[in-house]
């Protein structure tokens, strides 16, 4: 503790400041995004003028490091205040996939997702989303477009039939490359 007693005061202080930081960002007052940029634009610019003097001079390595992270971060960090209902964080979204993930592993008894999760991925994760937000009824599930149906099954057939196809090449390399080359040369390819 004694030999780090000389950082606790400016550690102090630098925290002070990016609490400072913290609270323009959460924007408790509900500004408009503009208005947020433009405030936490002048605080990284007050901030780093403070670094120059004295004071910060045992916290600028630091300080430098935050004002630098802000900068490459600065194209992300005001969408929560242009867009009504976008959650500040990811949480809800990793907590989303993990139950999906868990409830998966649930069903299958796997320890890992099932292979099927990435080929019908897409259409999966939302259906498990939209009936665990609102579940279907069977009036609903009888309203659903067989054209558009027979499409979505047709795509999921076509990406089902390349894992089949890599599968096979990975098993069994040189009977898949046989059948491939038997299949090229029946072909009557112009020279």
């Amino acid at each position: 503790m004694t030999a780090t007693a000389a950082y606790w005061p400016p550690l102090a202080a630098l925290f002070q400041c990016i609490h400072e930081a913290v609270d323009l960002l959460e924007n408790p007052e509900q500004r408009p995004a503009a208005e947020v940029r433009a405030r936490y634009a002048r605080w990284v610019h007050d901030f780093a003028k403070r670094l120059k003097t004295p004071v910060g001079e045992t916290i600028r390595h630091w300080g430098q490091h935050f004002v630098k992270i802000t900068q490459s971060y600065w194209s992300g960090l005001f969408h929560t205040d242009d867009v009504d209902g976008l959650p500040r964080t990811n949480n809800d979204l990793e907590h989303l996939f993990g139950s999906l993930r868990h409830q998966e592993r649930r069903i299958t008894g796997h320890k890992v997702a099932s292979p099927s999760l990435v080929v019908r991925g897409a259409v999966r994760v939302l259906a498990a989303v939209i009936t665990w937000a609102n579940p279907l009824t069977p009036r609903q599930l009888g309203e659903v477009d067989p054209v558009a149906w027979r499409e979505e099954r047709r795509q999921l057939g076509k990406l089902r039939e390349a894992r089949l196809q890599q599968r096979h090449f990975r098993q069994h390399p040189d009977t898949y490359l046989a059948a491939l080359e038997a299949r090229l040369l029946k072909l009557d390819l112009p020279p």
